[in-house]
């Protein structure tokens, strides 16, 4: 093969990560060369396996630093970027990694000549009071202003083998005796499965929809915060009571949980900011056919794969039996 005949290459900053790793498997699938940006290629090598010899390879990539951006992003003919944080931690801030890093890595892709697929999520928004979700609404501007053709992916919480919500109440019902029920559990999320998300992100890296939108990506069910409580208990085999838990008294939780070093809190308070907002596909998204849906995916139900991997949290594990809930 000559290079006049190789195959696109794309770029996938975060390709290590959670929904990352995912993009890296549906684009190796359909044949791109692929290379990986992260902060510690040493510890992404796990990713070679997904594709064929020499397809995946890797760059040393801080969001925070942009000569190494404008280093992976050159000769690509597309870049995803996948990087998102959950919380704050040292230098790695909302502001630094959500808002400054988006920016330059549409101004690399667009100096690059590439097309550039941006993951965000619903409830991104300037003018919210969660930096989280403002520093993600100031990024799709900045993006926009910078790459008018940019595709951003909006998903809801995205569940599969290593996400950071299901498996978190699931493993906090195995180790307390009880679950908080934040602001009454009224919040409503859409989860969607990962390997649905990566599909449309591969989607738009094949140039199947229309650039320059927003979409948002929800899985087949709507449920409230309890619900999602409650499934995790049936899918664990396990009773537990709901607390009740004020947003205020939440918020000092996640305050005091926030503030203890080298430790990965377990709430924040700028999660449960959060969490006073629903998170589900806006009307206007699926009037548009901006959806899942509309880019002709089915998605993946929630019920199908929560036993795959919450399953270990069961009092006996896979081989908890059918019977009394512990």
């Amino acid at each position: 093969m000559t290079l006049s005949n190789l195959p696109p290459l794309v770029t996938v900053f975060g390709g290590s990560g959670f929904v990352g790793r995912h993009v890296v498997r549906a684009l190796a699938r359909r044949g791109y060369r692929i290379r990986v940006a992260v902060r510690r290629p040493d510890l992404a090598f796990h990713l070679q396996p997904l594709g064929n010899v020499g397809q995946i390879s890797f760059s040393q990539a801080n969001l925070r630093y942009r000569a190494s951006i404008d280093a992976a992003v050159q000769g690509a003919d597309h870049v995803v970027n996948c990087v998102g944080i959950l919380f704050e931690s040292g230098r790695n801030s909302f502001d630094a990694v959500q808002d400054f890093g988006a920016r330059a890595v549409a101004e690399a892709a667009r100096a690059a000549g590439a097309k550039l697929t941006h993951v965000s999520a619903i409830g991104a928004d300037a003018k919210s009071s969660s930096t989280y979700a403002s520093t993600k609404g100031k990024a799709e501007a900045a993006i926009f202003s910078i790459m008018p053709d940019a595709v951003i992916m909006r998903p809801s919480i995205i569940f599969g083998q290593e996400d950071g919500f299901f498996n978190k109440f699931a493993g906090m019902a195995q180790n307390l005796p009880f679950l908080p029920l934040i602001g009454g559990g009224k919040t409503r999320f859409q989860p969607v499965h990962v390997e649905d998300v990566a599909e449309a992100i591969a989607r738009s890296v094949d140039g199947k929809l229309a650039r320059g939108k927003i979409y948002e990506l929800g899985g087949k069910e709507v449920l409230t915060f309890r619900q999602c409580l409650e499934t995790i208990l049936e899918v664990i085999n396990r009773k537990r009571p709901f607390v009740p838990m004020p947003f205020a008294i939440a918020s000092l939780i996640g305050s005091i949980s926030s503030s203890i070093p080298f430790v990965k809190p377990a709430l924040t308070s700028d999660q449960v900011k959060l969490l006073k907002v629903d998170n589900v596909v806006s009307d206007a998204a699926k009037a548009e056919g901006r959806t899942l849906e509309g880019m002709g995916i089915n998605p993946v139900a929630l019920a199908s794969i929560l036993p795959t991997y919450l399953v270990r949290y069961r009092p006996h594990g896979q081989f908890n039996g059918a019977g009394k809930a512990a």
